[in-house]
C-alpha cells in the first residue's frame, strides 16, 4: 500500500460543539433532480440519492473487542464529495454522542452543532465546519442496528447539493434503491491479459519507485485534505493499467492521484516463473501543514 504526504501548512485544531435547541424533520420525499438517483446497501438501514454511480469500500472493524462491518459510500460531482459512513452497531450498543466524539475527535478544523434533525423517526444531529476555507456538513444518526455519517465536503449549507443530499436522507428497515455492491474484480484488463489476486502469485509485485501527487491551486485555497483511495493493474510489463478511484477528493486531487498511480515504478508479480499482473489498491494522503 502507498501512502503519499504533502508539503503541509497549519490548520486550526479543536472541536467546539454548541447544542442546538429545537429539533428539525427533514423530508426523505423531497422533489428528485432527474440527474440524481437513489442508492442503497443490503442490508443497511438507509438510502440516499447521489449525483453520481457511487463506490463502495468495505472492511472489518472492531470495537470494545467485537467486530463489526464498516463500509464508506463515496461519489464526487462538480467538486463536491458526497459520501456515507456506515457502521455495525452490536450490542452493547454504542450511544450516538459517543460515536459522534469518536468520529470527530481528531479533527484539526472545528465544528459547530448547528442543529438536531430527524429522519424517519430517528433523531440525528448535524455539524457544520467553521472553517469557511474548508467547508463541510455532516449528520449523524443511531438506527436499530447501525451507526451513520453523512457527509458533504467542498461547499456552503445554501448550495443545491447540499440541500438535495441531506433532504434525500431514509432511514428504516428495507430502504428503497439502486443495490450498490463492490462485486468481484474483473479478470482481465481491456487488452486481455489476466489479473490475479495477490494471495494467487508466487512473489507479490514490489515498488521501486514512487511520485508524490501535486496539490491543485484550485483545492489548496479551499484547504481541502484527505485520502484518494485508488485501485489499480500493476501488470506483466510494468506499466500502471485500469487505475479506478475508489474514494476520492474534490477540485482535482483525485485525478492527480490518478497521474502519480500511473507515474508508478515496480518489479511486476511472479507466478509460475513468469511476470503477471495483479489487482493493487493505493492510498494518497493529502495533508496541508
Amino acid at each position: 500500500m502507498v501512502r503519499v504526504m504533502k508539503t503541509r501548512v497549519t490548520i486550526l485544531c479543536g472541536l467546539a460543539l454548541v447544542l442546538a435547541n429545537a429539533v428539525q424533520a427533514q423530508t426523505p420525499n423531497a422533489p428528485q433532480p432527474a440527474q440524481w438517483q437513489r442508492y442503497t446497501i443490503k442490508g443497511e438501514e438507509f438510502s440516499i440519492t447521489l449525483p453520481a454511480l457511487p463506490a463502495l469500500r468495505t472492511k472489518q472493524g472492531s470495537r470494545l473487542n467485537k467486530t463489526r462491518l464498516e463500509r464508506t459510500l463515496t461519489t464526487s460531482a462538480n467538486g463536491v464529495l458526497y459520501a456515507v459512513y456506515s457502521y455495525e452497531n452490536p450490542t452493547p450498543r454504542q450511544s450516538l454522542a459517543d460515536f459522534i466524539g469518536e468520529q470527530t475527535s481528531n479533527y484539526r478544523s472545528e465544528l459547530i452543532l448547528e442543529r438536531a434533525v430527524e429522519v424517519n423517526g430517528f433523531v440525528g444531529k448535524e455539524y457544520k465546519s467553521l472553517d469557511k476555507s474548508r467547508p463541510a456538513i455532516e449528520q449523524f444518526f443511531a438506527t436499530d442496528e447501525h451507526l451513520y455519517r453523512f457527509m458533504v465536503f467542498g461547499v456552503s449549507t445554501d448550495n443545491a447539493g447540499v440541500k438535495q443530499f441531506f433532504a434525500s436522507i431514509a432511514l428504516g428497515k428495507k430502504p428503497e434503491g439502486i443495490d450498490v455492491s463492490e462485486g468481484p474484480n474483473p479478470s482481465r484488463t481491456d487488452t486481455g491479459e489476466e489479473i490475479y489476486s495477490t494471495k494467487d502469485v508466487d512473489v507479490k509485485a514490489r515498488i521501486t519507485r514512487f511520485f508524490p501527487p501535486e496539490y491543485t491551486e484550485d483545492a489548496r485555497r479551499h484547504r481541502v485534505t484527505g485520502v484518494v483511495i485508488l485501485k489499480a493493474v500493476l501488470s506483466a510489463n510494468g506499466v500502471v493499467t485500469d487505475v479506478e478511484v475508489i474514494s476520492g477528493l474534490p477540485h482535482g486531487l483525485s485525478e492527480k492521484a490518478i497521474e502519480a498511480a500511473k507515474k508508478l515504478k515496480f518489479v511486476p508479480a511472479i507466478k509460475d516463473g513468469k511476470p503477471v499482473a495483479t489487482w493493487m489498491q493505493m492510498e494518497y494522503n493529502f495533508n496541508l501543514y
